[in-house]
This record gives C-alpha cells, sequence and structure tokens, in this order.
C-alpha cells in the first residue's frame, strides 16, 4: 500500500491523529529511566496502547540525532513497533540541492523506509524533486508553520498581493500534479488564516502541527474541514498525548486521550 493510500484508509475511519514521537529522555515518567534502553521502551508502550486509534506517528529526528549514532539506531526499532497499515512521517525538514537532496531522499525513503517525510521548499523545486521521484511516497511541504517566527519571512506580502506562504502553497499544488505525492504543512495556531487558504491547498493532504500545547484548537480544524467536506488532513498531537501522564498508566492516559480526540472527529463528521 503506498503512504497516499495509508492515510486515506485511516482517514475514511475518521481518524485524524497524527502522534508526534518527540521523546524527550528529560520529560518521559522518571520511572522508565531506570530501563535499559529508555526511549524505546516509552517509544513502544506509546504505540502499543495508541496504534489502533492513530492516523499517523511523526518521528521528530532532532529528537533522535542528539544521541548521535545510536539515535539512528532508536529510529530504527522505534519503526519496526509500528504496523505497516499506518503512516510514518519522517519531521526531518530536509531540502538541498540536488545532489544532496537525493541523498537525503535515499537515507529517508530506502534505508529507514518511511512513508513520508517533510520537506522545506525554500531552495526551489529542485531541491524538492528528488523527493517527489519516489512516487509511493507522501511529501509533506511546509507551507505555513505554527510558530511565532512564521510572520517574520512566510507571512511577508508579496508584489503579487499574495503572501509568500500563499505563493510557496500554489508552487506545492502544481508539483503535485507531476506524481500527486505532495502534502502540505499548514500550521493550525489560527483557525481564520485555515479558513481563508484551505482552498487553495486543492487535493493535497494537509498536515497541521500547533494543536494542544501550542494553543490551536483541534474542534476548530475538524469543523472547517467538515465544512469544506474534506477529510484529507491529519493533525499532529505530541505532547498533550505522550506526556499526559507520568506516572505507571502513562501509556494507558496516551490511549484515553487520542479516544477523546477521536470520540470529537465521529461527533462532527457524523453529524
Amino acid at each position: 500500500m503506498n503512504a497516499k493510500s495509508k492515510l486515506q484508509q485511516k482517514n475514511d475511519e475518521l481518524k485524524f491523529v497524527c502522534i508526534g514521537l518527540d521523546t524527550d529522555k528529560k520529560k518521559i515518567p522518571e520511572f522508565i529511566l531506570k530501563e535499559k534502553d529508555p526511549v524505546y521502551f516509552f517509544n513502544k508502550k506509546i504505540i502499543e496502547a495508541t496504534k489502533e486509534y492513530t492516523a499517523a506517528y511523526k518521528i521528530n529526528f532532532a529528537f533522535y540525532e542528539v544521541f548521535g549514532s545510536y539515535g539512528f539506531e532508536l529510529i530504527q526499532k522505534t519503526l519496526e513497533e509500528i504496523p505497516d497499515d499506518i503512516l510514518i512521517i519522517a519531521d526531518a525538514k530536509r531540502g538541498d540541492i540536488g545532489n544532496t537532496s537525493e541523498m537525503y531522499a535515499k537515507s529517508v525513503f530506502e534505508y529507514f523506509n518511511f512513508d513520508s517525510i517533510t520537506i522545506n521548499p525554500y531552495m526551489g523545486y529542485d531541491s524538492v524533486e528528488p523527493f517527489l521521484n519516489y512516487k509511493n511516497k507522501l511529501n509533506f511541504i511546509l507551507g505555513l508553520t505554527s510558530n511565532p517566527g512564521a510572520a517574520d519571512i512566510e507571512k511577508v506580502e508579496l508584489k503579487n498581493g499574495k503572501k509568500l506562504f500563499q505563493q510557496v502553497i500554489d508552487k506545492i499544488v502544481e508539483w503535485n500534479a507531476v506524481n500527486n505525492n505532495c502534502g502540505i504543512v499548514f500550521g493550525a495556531t489560527n483557525s481564520e488564516e485555515l479558513s481563508q487558504n484551505i482552498f487553495r491547498m486543492k487535493d493535497c493532504p494537509i498536515l497541521l502541527p500547533g494543536v494542544g500545547k501550542q494553543g490551536g484548537s483541534f474542534e476548530e480544524v475538524l469543523k472547517i474541514f467538515y465544512s469544506q467536506q474534506r477529510k484529507d488532513f491529519i493533525v499532529n498531537i505530541s505532547r498533550s498525548i505522550i506526556y499526559s501522564d507520568n506516572t505507571q498508566i502513562f501509556d494507558k492516559s496516551a490511549e484515553s486521550e487520542i479516544i477523546k480526540l477521536n470520540e470529537q472527529a465521529n461527533l462532527i463528521f457524523n453529524n
């Protein structure tokens, strides 16, 4: 099953939560630190508790690369715990001149065998093309991010009246016509911005960070997509699920959190 089909299958089941495995040893329950491999143990328990309910998992490379070569081993071991029918995203925000991007793509898609990756399109089409050449993968390209600094560059107004992020989104839609394997990252911290720009993203699947600890509303996102009769999206939620409890039942608490979110989705989309 290709990456886009995996996502569509989960979306059809009204599963829209992507769990971010931004696992930080300083934030996991203290008793887990006694384990031989605490980060792997934590990830394994979270995956076991949530795999029935999630649409995707997103592994943020920064939280693993900090361990050096051992971090890449952690990524590999974590990937082995995730069922084959669940979309797995490498949150690596790659993007460089052609031959460098080619090596990044080979690493993520061939060595690690991720289904998907996040990409920074700042250097233009030739920096993105090596990823798009993997026709069965899904590339989530940064449109509008959820951080406050997005205003510094992404929201600058251009001479044509568009904001820079809107110009980028229009380009991504163009690129998607090649292999139909582009998605768009769009920050969910401001529901009005999402409402105003959702039409622009055409048939590209959308990955929405910014819900939970960053202030975005899961319910508002659901309502916006429901109003457009769209189900091709996932909302990344990390800390408010994986760190919802620091006791012995941390995994059960994570399960409870994602079940609540899925119940919200069912209420809105089955209205």
